[in-house]
């Protein structure tokens, strides 16, 4: 299947139609898969876009389910364009789950032609519009959520609600499932608030590659500056790197931080810019932001994916977590 690759501005006017048209199309085949339930043979097959959604599945399906994610570890989901093997794993599919809110923005067209005849999911659905972070440069959401476990878990919900519907008969092992990932994930939220009120007031302040940690800044009260916009097909201008740079050197952050998934370029350019200032940064680590860490990998999951993260921001801003994370799982 030829998938046209859409021009940035003009996917973001398409997709304003085109998402409405989904939802329906979504809530008819569920509907539909609801009545019938499921009558293959185990494992049945989920397709998943990112990690993030994908580990939420497995979480809540427990061994009844095989789950393939087509995007993978240190891939930028923005500007990923499909595969002829990746539309063959949806395909194949029993059922699908996504992201959402744009962040799979050239595979927009063919999740909704998928959703012709089989039940297709996204995780956000259930977010309400004040929830949502509005990005002033493209006027829509920000698609960045499970930087928040707060409002992530309710992907949790979504994800379980669709499960039990697709597949009645062990609808109560879904929820019991979920109910316990959700404990955990509330200890994973309570223990990023105690992490990041750790650091110093002065320097707490998350300086990264682009601007996918706003809904961390929310829920955990960190100023948060990303030298791109939500998107990287967003452009750096030398303004914007000189207007960071100022405020490094102003504030004497002593780290920021490059992403698994994003080019570590204009980070680079932080650090020379403040350097030729007087005042020297380093690179406080590597962020998982909108990709996991290596499969097979603690930071390979959702909670270590967070964990790496938190812990990783209060240590190299001067706040107070173990090297190991909330787990002692941490490698890195």
């Amino acid at each position: 299947m030829a998938v046209e690759k859409w021009s940035y501005p003009w996917r973001f006017f398409c997709l304003k139609w085109l998402i409405p048209v989904f939802a329906v199309l979504t809530v008819f085949f569920l509907s539909r898969s609801a009545v019938a339930g499921y009558k293959g043979s185990y494992p049945y097959k989920v397709g998943a876009t990112v990690g993030m959604v994908a580990d939420i599945v497995r979480e809540v399906a427990g061994d009844k389910a095989k789950v393939t994610h087509i995007i993978g570890t240190g891939v930028d989901p923005h500007i990923y364009n499909p595969a002829r093997s990746d539309v063959a794993v949806l395909v194949r599919s029993d059922i699908i789950f996504y992201a959402g809110l744009l962040l799979e923005g050239q595979m927009a067209n063919i999740l909704v032609k998928v959703s012709e005849r089989l039940p297709v999911f996204a995780v956000t659905e259930l977010l309400k519009k004040d929830y949502l972070i509005q990005d002033p440069l493209t006027s829509h959401h920000d698609p960045h959520v499970w930087m928040d476990v707060g409002g992530w878990i309710k992907a949790v919900d979504v994800v379980t609600s669709a499960l039990a519907a697709f597949d009645p008969a062990h609808s109560q092992e879904y929820r019991s499932n979920a109910s316990t990932y959700r404990q955990l994930l509330k200890t994973l939220n309570e223990y990023a608030r105690k992490c990041i009120s750790s650091i110093p007031v002065r320097q707490r302040l998350l300086i990264t590659a682009h601007d996918a940690f706003n809904y961390m800044s929310r829920a955990y009260g960190i100023e948060v500056l990303g030298i791109q916009g939500i998107s990287t097909e967003s452009e750096a201008g030398l303004r914007d790197i000189n207007r960071i740079v100022g405020t490094l050197v102003r504030r004497k952050i002593p780290a920021v931080f490059v992403e698994s998934s994003v080019s570590d370029k204009n980070v680079r350019a932080l650090i020379e810019g403040a350097r030729f200032r007087g005042h020297k940064v380093f690179i406080g680590g590597e962020l998982f932001s909108d990709a996991m860490g290596p499969d097979g990998t603690y930071e390979g999951t959702y909670v270590g994916m967070i964990d790496h993260n938190i812990t990783t921001i209060t240590r190299a801003l001067g706040g107070k977590a173990v090297r190991g994370g909330m787990q002692g799982k941490l490698i890195r």
